[in-house]
């Protein structure tokens, strides 16, 4: 609907035009607000019955009519259509402006207006009497303890956007027209006057007192307190902190530690709880606020009812377990970032939990055959080696983990945990320590097994509550109360530095070169068609002499084969060069081998070494990248360049060898 005016321009402004049909009297006012390009450039502004207009009128000082009532009808202030809806007055006004000639044309076009979500009514702005906290005057501890991280935020990239919220607050509105909630705690007379009070007891006693008045009657707001209003007061009034000051219980827990919420509510519930607590009890009430991702499906789209990508957690709880599933939502939670769920996460959950239940039976089939009068059991040469890898490995991972906790990155810490326990614990150390055919394993030996096996699960349970506790007890009888969810965790600061004399850098150094062996040597056997059962000598070449003593009984027992001590010095005529890593080893076999598959094999791993160091070559030629790189990038090129370039060396000799 369009009234008969013109564009106006800086000339009209001061001047006055009239309402069309009740010809109020109304004062032309120019702003940078009204868009120009938009209609004919003129706007007419009712600042009772729109925000935007309610902060012009108050800016241009203009005169402010009500003409709704709570109802949605029209009141005396209309001074037309008086007690009738709104929706058929506006029916009215048409008619009667073109009766009067003063409606210039009908216009279809898109506008944005609100729909109650309840009723599915359009919502009038209108103005009324609500209550409010003036926020500009306590804002300012709250800003400064998040800019001067004595309150971080994880991640710190959400710290601009509270600066720029907490930078630009507004006094916030905390009462609410609802018929829930809590009441607001102010009494009214019949002239308006009022007081604050915890009960009507007191109110009554308050009002006696300021007002002068005997038996006053009193009638409480009907209006109720903005939810985030008992919110902001929960870190310490959930232990009476507010209501009963100084308690027992405030003392020991508040401040609390760490708070998780989500991004959306930062300034809604986090800044306002952060506002609150240095208000009213002059601290923090939190140290950290680590927040969560969306959760989003493969697409990328947001989970919705309305979408229906939303899965059954219920569902997927009954058909796969509620470990399963909380592996796979934390496994795929990046610090702060949206999640990216997939059901095959699940599934790899599935995997993991199989895979420790199936590490349980095997110790647990070792546990009663070790009791069993069998032929007598000697510890296989090398368990001890194992423990001690073993250790070394878990108390890198314990820091590591501790690290990645602290950082709130929770889904690393789980794939750190996931690798320790499948790779380390299951492919590794159980195959190591176990006791060869036709004998049982000692029983010093599987409680050390079993005791790693209680380090796994204590580090585990956090992210999968329900299986590791049941494994747990499973696992050995215990005492009763000895559970892993009131289990006393070892400080991480106690975990040693070395074992058996040496430092965990050594140990990890040394399980690095015996597992590159024993992979690099059954890869070659089976290349060479050799049976797993067929007996090899094996003859080594490198510079790790002391390593290789050290593990020998470990790597004759995993590759089946005699391993001859010391060091050759020139590669055996006949034999099959395995390359691992910087070492060599060369298999001797009485079973006549084709070395046409080994030759293969190197030939195209020297082509690929060749190249690669071809393109760090050229890249530290570069001037500009060797003068820009940061100088640990540079070092590491060069490290690459003379892994690449002694590996080159031995693919070369051992392929002499083989011709």
């Amino acid at each position: 609907m369009y009234f008969k005016f013109k564009i106006l321009g800086l000339h009209l402004h001061g001047a006055f035009a009239y309402v069309p049909l009740i010809n109020r009297r109304i004062p032309i006012i120019t702003d940078d607000y009204v868009t120009t390009e938009f209609g004919t450039g003129a706007l007419k502004v009712t600042p009772a019955h729109d925000m935007n207009d309610y902060t012009l009128g108050e800016k241009h000082k203009l005169e402010v009519i009500d003409i709704l009532d709570e109802d949605g009808t029209l009141n005396a202030d209309a001074q037309l259509y008086t007690g009738t809806d709104r929706f058929e007055a506006r029916k009215l006004i048409v008619k009667d402006l073109e009766a009067a000639g003063q409606l210039l044309k009908i216009q279809d076009y898109t506008n944005q207006i609100g729909f109650s979500e309840r009723t599915d009514v359009v919502v009038e702005p209108r103005l009324s009497l609500q209550w409010w906290v003036a926020m500009k005057k306590i804002n300012g501890p709250a800003l400064k303890a998040v800019m001067d991280d004595e309150i971080k935020f994880y991640p710190s990239k959400f710290k601009n956007l509270y600066r720029h919220w907490m930078e630009n607050i507004h006094d916030w509105c905390i009462s609410r027209q609802l018929w829930w909630g809590h009441r607001i705690p102010a009494w009214f007379d019949a002239e308006g006057r009022y007081v604050v009070a915890i009960d009507e007891k007191e109110a009554l006693k308050k009002f006696s007192k300021k007002f002068g008045v005997t038996d006053p009657v009193l009638q409480q707001d009907e209006a109720c307190l903005d939810t985030w209003f008992s919110s902001w007061l929960w870190p310490f009034e959930v232990f009476h902190g507010l209501s009963d000051p100084g308690n027992k219980d405030v003392k020991y827990y508040y401040p609390t530690n760490t708070l998780v919420t989500a991004p959306e509510i930062i300034f809604f519930w986090v800044a306002r709880m952060i506002m609150a607590g240095f208000e009213y009890t002059g601290e923090k009430p939190f140290s950290e606020v680590y927040f969560t991702g969306i959760v989003r499906d493969n697409q990328g789209r947001k989970m919705s009812k309305q979408l229906g990508n939303s899965p059954d957690l219920l569902q997927m709880i009954d058909d796969i377990g509620a470990d399963a599933v909380r592996f796979g939502i934390l496994i795929a939670s990046p610090a702060g970032n949206d999640l990216l769920w997939d059901p095959a996460s699940n599934e790899q959950g599935r995997h993991f939990i199989n895979k420790i239940w199936n590490a349980l039976k095997l110790i647990k089939i070792w546990q009663e055959r070790a009791g069993q009068q069998t032929d007598a059991a000697s510890e296989p040469s090398g368990d001890e080696w194992a423990h001690g890898w073993f250790r070394a490995r878990l108390n890198q991972v314990r820091r590591e983990v501790d690290q990645l906790m602290l950082q709130f990155k929770l889904s690393e810490a789980l794939k750190t945990i996931y690798s320790l326990i499948w790779d380390d614990y299951c492919s590794w150390y159980l195959e190591w320590i176990k006791p060869a055919p036709d004998t049982t394993m000692p029983e010093a030996t599987i409680n050390v097994a079993v005791s790693f096996f209680d380090e796994l699960l204590e580090i585990l349970h956090p992210f999968l509550p329900f299986v590791t506790e049941e494994i747990y007890h499973q696992l050995k009888d215990r005492n009763p109360g000895d559970d892993l969810c009131v289990r006393q965790v070892v400080p991480v600061a106690g975990i040693t530095e070395q074992i058996d004399g040496i430092s965990v850098e050594q140990w990890l150094q040394e399980g690095v070169f015996l597992k590159s062996a024993i992979s690099a040597i059954r890869d070659a056997r089976v290349k060479a068609q050799l049976k797993s059962r067929d007996r090899i000598e094996l003859f080594y070449q490198g510079e790790e002499e002391k390593i290789l003593n050290r593990t020998t009984g470990i790597l004759s027992r995993q590759a089946n084969a005699s391993v001859s001590p010391g060091v050759i010095s020139n590669p055996i005529a006949g034999s099959i060069p395995v390359v691992a890593g910087k070492n060599r080893f060369y298999i001797v076999s009485a079973v006549p081998v084709d070395t046409g598959a080994q030759k293969e094999e190197l030939t195209r791993e020297l082509e690929y070494l060749k190249g690669f160091l071809d393109s760090v070559n050229r890249k530290l030629s570069n001037e500009k990248f060797v003068s820009k790189a940061k100088p640990e990038v540079v070092d590491s090129e060069k490290k690459k360049r003379e892994d690449a370039e002694e590996k080159i060396k031995i693919l070369e000799q051992s392929l002499a060898g083989l011709a």
